[in-house]
């Protein structure tokens, strides 16, 4: 079970409860929210007004025994009450106008907010929790969570307020009128209370499956489309399209059982609504034969009585939506409030100066926390300045995760990695990784034209350096070539582009930082052996020190490194120079042999 999921249960997890948390989010704005919550409350206590007016003019000049003689006398107070039932109507229709406009623009402003936020704390992860987290999890809490939490703000609140308040103010009026026929119309709301609590346990459970159920296609669908090539060359176009209508329709299955569960209550919440005109009929008709009301006030029952009603009608929507709320809070919460395991030391040492670049390992010890086997065994070597350390090795013998501890991707579970005799751990991060220029295989380019993926780094450098930087990784010749040369647009994750030309701009997007450490992942596998060659003697000419950590598969690649390293099943079985190591007849003399075509 990934973390995200387990922390969706048992005891509350964050420091503040929901309600707290989102009335946290709209700072800058709790005056005019609670304007807008009082303006709630004001548009539906004056709901009465026309009620009552009504029940002044049918008492006063329509059906009273004195009816003829009020209206033929005071005619201005008829008038006055027709005008005054306009004019509350026109005043009320204008607050409930500013009170959604004050709703809505608290709820964008605290969308903003919040998606900013979360932008900014995933961006500020570590490793461990990209490893964790699903990207289509992750997009389904910046969108669609965020959008229920919006809902919360300048709906669900909203509607709970107009919803009791109606009930109460009709209620209060109701007793004013007539105790007794108030109590037999509001005999029903308990009913209706016990109905919608049940509901609600029942639903709660559903919308946070709801929710997982989204997630998982959304990340099904980000999969597939982020790699479509592999999906083509394959030819599984069926075979995903196939896959996607089964998680969507689990999805809308899921949808439909959660929407059909309050259709399973809403015949009962409807039928005790509609019973209430036929209480009003029944027991109002004989209040009324009886002399015990007035016309007026059986009009102003009738008239009113959806105030009881339609808030019973709400109650559910209002309990449904809340839930989804509910879902939703507690994962965006979850990543709102997650912290990054590597992080800024309280005493971290800043780097006022450019390091040197010297690196060392000492006794440096990995495993990963979902692993049973260190990755990693008492590593120690040294990179002096300047120097070119070769880290060569089978697939799977830890090259890539012993590199990942210099800018701190991951930490150490035993010894010590240090830069320029500084336990990295003591860095600010932003400082160390700066000073780091890192360039893989797997290439990640932007969709922004080729200057902007090369200055990615240090947007401040001019396109003459961009050009510079090209040259040195061999890039400068094939990008002149290009429709719009340096303003050539690639695609996303460089889709138009070759292997190669990839890595080749990788790697000057590496150089254009000027970093004391330059970290090379196996950059030049793609590319042949003549740009290999450029690639090589660029990078001893470079016009900064720099300290290079190379891994490579290439015997061309690593011959004229400083030092070579040879790491198997996680430790270093053998280390030196390209000559020493042949002396030596292990393992590289017999890849030598192997890339020269000779015999082992």
């Amino acid at each position: 079970m990934n973390r995200h999921q387990s922390k969706g249960q048992g005891a509350w997890p964050f420091p503040k409860t929901r309600i707290q948390w989102l009335w946290e989010q709209m700072e800058g704005f709790h005056v005019l929210y609670v304007f807008a919550m009082l303006g709630t409350l004001l548009y539906n206590v004056l709901q009465l007004t026309v009620p009552y007016f009504s029940q002044q003019i049918v008492d006063e000049f329509l059906s009273g025994p004195e009816a003829a003689a009020h209206l033929r006398d005071h005619r201005d107070t008829f008038l006055w009450l027709l005008a005054g039932m306009v004019g509350i109507t026109l005043f009320r229709v204008i607050v409930v106008y500013l009170d959604c406009m004050a709703y809505e623009h608290a709820s964008q402003s605290a969308l903003y907010r919040i998606r900013n936020f979360l932008f900014n704390k995933i961006e500020r992860q570590d490793m461990k929790f990209y490893s964790t987290y699903r990207t289509g999890d992750l997009m389904t809490r910046v969108t669609g969570d965020l959008d229920a939490v919006r809902h919360m703000i300048a709906w669900v609140v909203r509607a709970i307020i107009e919803a009791f308040s109606l009930f109460a103010a009709t209620a209060v009026y109701f007793v004013s009128m007539d105790p007794l026929m108030a109590l037999c119309l509001l005999a029903v709301a308990p009913c209706i209370f016990l109905i919608i609590y049940f509901f609600k346990r029942k639903i709660a459970p559903m919308h946070a499956l709801l929710r997982e159920k989204l997630a998982v296609m959304n990340t099904v669908a980000q999969e597939n489309i982020s790699g479509n090539r592999v999906v083509k060359a394959f030819a599984r176009e069926d075979y995903e399209i196939s896959k996607f209508d089964e998680v969507n329709s689990d999805y809308r299955n899921t949808n439909k059982k959660t929407m059909f569960t309050w259709l399973a209550f809403y015949p009962e919440v409807e039928l005790l609504a509609d019973a209430l005109p036929v209480i009003l009929l029944l027991v109002g008709g004989m209040f009324l034969i009886g002399g015990r009301l007035t016309m007026g006030q059986y009009v102003a029952f009738s008239g009113l009585i959806w105030g009881i009603a339609n808030p019973m009608r709400q109650l559910g929507n209002i309990m449904n939506e809340f839930q989804r709320f509910s879902a939703a809070s507690r994962k965006v919460m979850e990543v709102y409030y997650s912290e990054p395991d590597i992080r800024d030391a309280e005493d971290a040492v800043e780097m006022k100066e450019r390091p040197r670049g010297k690196i060392e390992f000492r006794d440096v010890s990995f495993q990963y926390e979902d692993g049973n086997l260190p990755v990693l065994k008492h590593i120690s070597f040294t990179a002096e300045p300047g120097q070119t350390v070769a880290i060569m090795g089978e697939t799977g013998c830890g090259k890539t995760s012993l590199i990942h501890l210099i800018p701190r991707f991951y930490e150490p579970t035993g010894g010590e990695v240090l830069v320029d005799g500084i336990d990295v751990r003591r860095y600010r991060l932003h400082d160390l990784r700066s000073n780091i220029g890192l360039a893989t295989q797997d290439v990640l380019l932007y969709s922004d034209t080729i200057d902007g993926n090369i200055a990615y780094g240090d947007s401040h450098i001019t396109r003459e350096e961009v050009v510079r930087f090209a040259r040195y990784s061999a890039a400068d010749e094939f990008i002149a070539k290009m429709p719009e040369g340096y303003d050539t647009i690639v695609g996303e994750r460089g889709v138009g582009l070759s292997g190669g030309q990839k890595q080749r701009i990788s790697l000057a997007r590496a150089l254009a930082v000027r970093p004391s450490i330059l970290i090379l992942d196996d950059t030049t596998s793609a590319v042949d052996m003549e740009t290999e060659a450029e690639i090589q003697q660029s990078l001893r000419e470079l016009d900064f020190s720099c300290t290079k950590i190379i891994i490579a598969q290439r015997i061309s690649t690593t011959k004229d490194a400083d030092q070579i390293l040879i790491m198997q099943h996680g430790e270093i079985t053998e280390r030196g120079t390209h000559e020493e190591l042949i002396a030596q007849g292990g393992y590289y003399a017999q890849l030598v042999k192997l890339q020269n075509g000779e015999s082992i």
